[in-house]
């Protein structure tokens, strides 16, 4: 039996004399083959394959690919990893504006314990000028508006009362990022009294017009932290094309907040919340999911481009929810959903169906879902641009050209 010798992806990229962020747009583009390590964190590469790319050249005839470095987080088998630490081990360990702070500023993970561990450190705030701004921007909303759309408006008056908003250092940007998350919490309209100060406490007053019980607020935590970045999801590509040409902070986040909501990506959670809504009781799982395959719709939450055999983080927070609401019918319908999906063999649940389910559970509000993903992943977004406001050079795509001969 011949035996498959595996290398590192260093080596790989040594032996073709490509850089390591080559060599990962070879693997997504079909190119090179790779595999996991034991670890889950290594990529390994089979040296044959390896070799045989490098005596016949580098690929041609394939479109170009836009290819970043990045310092900030690495994918994983089926987990992110934000500047080396696991998230799935941040999500249980340490609160979101922790995490936030890692995103932003290359420095060792935070540590545990405390996870409410906001005690000694000063709340995020945002300037009250502009927070009664925000609110009074959104006067003539109409009421029934999802949370995702409020933000928008709610950034665009945020940045446009910021005068700091230019400054574009680290140390500025992290500052300007503190005060716009905190802005886009604040200025959603209150459904309670926040429980405390920290982000997620406020955070769920604006979503539910219940008092959050200790373990859901667990939950939503661990979501803020496990959707804090993604690598170069699409709404992360849009928004560090927006800072290689040094838009605002606020800028940023707008145009990750215009991707953001696209069925494909953030507004996942909220088709599956809708999905959610169909099933009164778990034995009508059967039939809704029956009924979307009919008529040809993607199941909403399940399934992940990268994460092909299972998305960690779905299973960490689903396994939160569960155990903060046992027996609860929605955490009933849920599994049913992911029952009958088993059996239809499609793609297990991933992070968007976890979150719709919480919302479900706690009894937030309609597109609750995408407003966590939204605030939460501002953090990504800003780590993203610092690091395009240092590169200092506007990322530029090229097509590749299908239409007519230019006469």
């Amino acid at each position: 039996m011949r035996v498959v010798e595996w290398i590192d992806a260093a080596t790989a990229a040594e032996r073709l004399g490509v850089k390591p962020a080559t060599l990962y747009a070879y693997v997504s583009r079909g190119v090179l083959q790779r595999r996991h390590g034991d670890d889950g964190r290594r990529s390994l590469f089979s040296a044959e394959e390896v070799e045989r790319l490098a005596r016949r050249g580098r690929p041609r005839g394939q479109p170009p690919e836009l290819v970043i470095e990045s310092a900030i987080t690495a994918l994983g088998a089926d987990r992110p990893y934000y500047r080396g630490a696991d998230a799935l081990n941040l999500a249980l360990t340490s609160d979101y504006e922790s995490v936030a702070a890692h995103l932003w500023n290359p420095a060792p993970a935070p540590q545990a314990p405390p996870r409410r561990g906001s005690e000694g450190q000063e709340a995020w705030r945002c300037e009250e000028e502009a927070l009664r701004a925000a609110v009074a921007a959104q006067g003539g909303l109409p009421r029934d508006l999802l949370p995702l759309d409020r933000l928008q408006v709610i950034t665009t008056v945020l940045g446009a009362s910021d005068s700091l908003r230019h400054q574009l250092d680290p140390a500025s940007v992290a500052a300007t990022g503190r005060r716009l998350i905190a802005g886009l919490v604040d200025a959603l309209p209150p459904l309670g009294e926040p429980a405390g100060e920290s982000i997620a406490e406020r955070l769920w007053a604006r979503l539910c017009p219940r008092p959050p019980e200790p373990a859901l607020l667990g939950a939503l935590e661990a979501a803020l932290v496990l959707l804090a970045d993604h690598e170069l999801a699409a709404s992360t590509l849009a928004a560090r094309v927006a800072a290689s040409a040094k838009a605002d902070p606020y800028a940023v986040v707008l145009t990750g907040l215009g991707v953001l909501g696209g069925p494909l990506h953030g507004g996942a959670s909220y088709g599956a919340e809708r999905l959610l809504r169909e099933i009164a009781e778990p034995g009508q799982a059967a039939r809704v999911i029956a009924d979307r395959v009919r008529r040809g719709e993607r199941i909403p939450g399940f399934g992940h481009s990268v994460y092909t055999n299972g998305d960690a983080r779905g299973t960490l927070l689903s396994d939160l929810v569960k155990a903060a609401a046992p027996g609860h019918d929605r955490v009933a319908a849920a599994q049913a959903v992911q029952a009958e999906a088993r059996r239809r063999r499609l793609p297990a649940g991933n992070i968007d169906f976890a979150l719709a389910t919480l919302t479900a559970v706690a009894g937030m509000v309609s597109g609750a879902g995408e407003a966590i993903f939204a605030v939460s992943r501002a953090a990504g977004w800003l780590a993203h641009a610092m690091e395009e406001y240092e590169r200092g050079s506007l990322l530029r795509l090229r097509a590749s050209y299908t239409g007519p001969s230019p006469t």
